[in-house]
């Protein structure tokens, strides 16, 4: 039965559910892949880490990161991908504790649609957003990455293990973008990093905010992914993937939603050696980046930070996944 369930939801993700639902929407939409990872290595490939300053130009306390190779989806999480592994992680023993929604204004728990299959999900918490990463590992064929005493967490009511639980940086399951890793691929370019006071992709002196970020001057709802820059009416959504992205070819890392990251926040300091940074081990914040289409979440800049509690849940607040780039023997 779980081989049946692997083999639909592979399927699925290959030719998304709200994608197949009509004739029109088929055609509109076309076939696009939730999950594009983007690879940051060092330039040196024969170099184990890369160097930046966490917090330049915008945060009163910067601190040296060293920031060793990791993949990052190149959108966030759409109610797509989302659903469709939400329903098998609940046929195998995972519960969550908030359905989701599409985008800023859907139904929450409802099957994709075709006008939003391809909005980022939200309202959901940090919780719920470690459990589906778990889940998609395991669906996946991948191993989790976070657990409890050596128990794979799938309870995302389970606040308590969460709050406590480790990451296992060596997995190759998905997982949540550190918050050193977050910063770096959204300032990273080809000649070395852009200003963190600046939206993430506005490098060209001729970009506005407007042209790579969906934020509250240009947009009141959350957008379909990776469609900043494009003019578009509400009911003719753009194809995902068609708007402008970063120098990394990563979209929405600034505005559209606001984005988990494994952290708890604190006042950054120096790492101990080239160890991944990855926080305190305990807070009462987990730390989100990347502003968003609200009001609440105006300040869309690569340094900027926000902290919400892990039980907190939002229609502008979302997550991309990542992955640690893990060497093969």
């Amino acid at each position: 039965m779980k081989k049946i369930a692997f083999a639909l939801a592979a399927l699925l993700i290959a030719a998304p559910l709200a994608a197949r639902q009509t004739k029109k929407s088929q055609k509109e939409q076309g076939q696009f892949n939730d999950i594009k990872m983007v690879e940051f290595f060092p330039a040196n490939s024969e170099a184990e880490y890369d160097i930046y300053t966490i917090g330049e130009n915008t945060q009163s306390y910067t601190a040296t990161r060293f920031v060793s190779p990791f993949r990052m989806n190149a959108y966030e999480t759409t109610y797509n991908l989302w659903y469709i592994c939400r329903i098998y992680a609940e046929q195998n023993g995972y519960t969550f504790a908030n359905p989701g929604q599409e985008g800023s204004g859907g139904k929450r728990g409802a099957a994709p649609t075709a006008l939003g299959c391809y909005k980022p999900v939200t309202m959901i918490n940090w919780h719920d957003a470690a459990v589906w990463c778990n889940a998609l590992s395991e669906m996946s064929g991948k191993k989790p990455c976070y657990t409890l005493n050596g128990k794979v967490l799938r309870d995302s009511s389970d606040t308590a293990s969460l709050d406590k639980c480790v990451c296992d940086w060596a997995a190759d399951g998905y997982r949540l973008p550190t918050e050193t890793e977050w910063e770096f691929a959204a300032r990273k370019t080809p000649k070395g990093f852009q200003n963190g006071a600046l939206a993430s992709g506005q490098i060209d002196d001729n970009a506005s905010e407007s042209d790579v970020a969906w934020f509250d001057a240009n947009s009141s709802e959350a957008r379909v992914v990776g469609t900043t820059g494009t003019v578009f009416a509400k009911d003719e959504q753009p194809a995902p993937g068609s708007g402008r992205a970063n120098a990394s070819g990563l979209f929405d890392m600034s505005g559209n939603i606001l984005e988990f990251c494994w952290d708890w926040l604190a006042d950054y300091k120096e790492s101990e050696g080239v160890e991944r940074y990855a926080g305190p081990q305990f807070g009462s914040e987990k730390v989100c980046r990347g502003g968003s289409w609200s009001p609440y979440t105006g300040f869309i800049y690569c340094g900027d930070r926000y902290g919400y509690d892990p039980n907190e849940s939002y229609n502008f607040l979302g997550f991309r996944i990542c992955q640690s780039a893990v060497k093969e023997d």
